[in-house]
């Protein structure tokens, strides 16, 4: 059976991915930066439900050695790592004198990471699917976001060129880019906030995370073989 690794995914749209995934057949490797991301938290009983195999792995994925090991480790238990989806990342939005480097290291080197890790794991079996969260911020700019805008920009042009890079492998890589999704990290916006962003959106609703994991379903689908970059 094929296994599927997704970052940042004890709740949120992480969660909501593992769960589609695991509908689809796959056993699931989560991963979050704790256990306490899980307390109080049902999703590996969830995808368990599904008649699928489930097992977390804690790891900082900004840590190029933390996730060597994880890689190594989920490898180990599972055999193959078939689908990769990049989901983990942070907002601390504000003004940029006063930003640290917290969301660049986050958002940013974690695909880095996850990508060179697996992907080699993806090369040798000449195989597998990697699918990164970008986001509209980094395709249109957002104030107060220069953080956060520059990292999922930076997703962007790391999928295009990761896709060129390991498609002679069998290797698709491809990126989406949610726009305002109801997530407990949207949930922390003001109202004020919340309304601007609905004003801009055409459809003038939040989207939903099943939406999302819907989109990441299709691309780590056989109907998607012929899509990446």
């Amino acid at each position: 059976m094929a296994t599927a690794l997704i970052t940042g995914s004890a709740r949120g749209i992480g969660a909501a991915i593992a769960l589609r995934l695991a509908k689809d057949g796959y056993n699931i490797a989560l991963n979050d930066i704790s256990e306490a991301m899980f307390e109080d938290n049902d999703i590996m009983d969830k995808i368990k439900a599904e008649g699928v195999e489930c097992e977390k792995f804690i790891c900082d994925v900004s840590s190029y050695a933390q996730v060597e090991e994880t890689v190594k480790a989920v490898k180990a238990r599972f055999g193959t790592i078939d689908v990769l989806v990049n989901n983990a990342g942070i907002t601390r939005d504000g003004l940029m004198a006063r930003m640290s480097d917290m969301v660049v290291a986050v958002n940013q080197k974690s695909v880095f990471n996850m990508s060179k890790f697996v992907g080699s794991v993806m090369m040798r079996q000449k195989s597998g699917k990697i699918i990164n969260l970008a986001s509209v911020a980094g395709l249109y700019g957002n104030p107060g976001q220069i953080n956060y805008s520059a990292t999922k920009a930076a997703i962007v042009g790391m999928t295009k060129t990761v896709a060129k890079e390991l498609g002679s492998r069998g290797i698709t890589c491809n990126a989406v880019a949610p726009g305002f999704i109801k997530t407990p990290m949207t949930d922390k916006l003001t109202d004020a906030q919340k309304q601007a962003m609905i004003n801009q959106i055409a459809m003038k609703r939040y989207g939903e995370v099943d939406e999302i994991a819907g989109v990441v379903s299709f691309l780590a689908s056989k109907d998607a073989s012929y899509v990446t970059g």
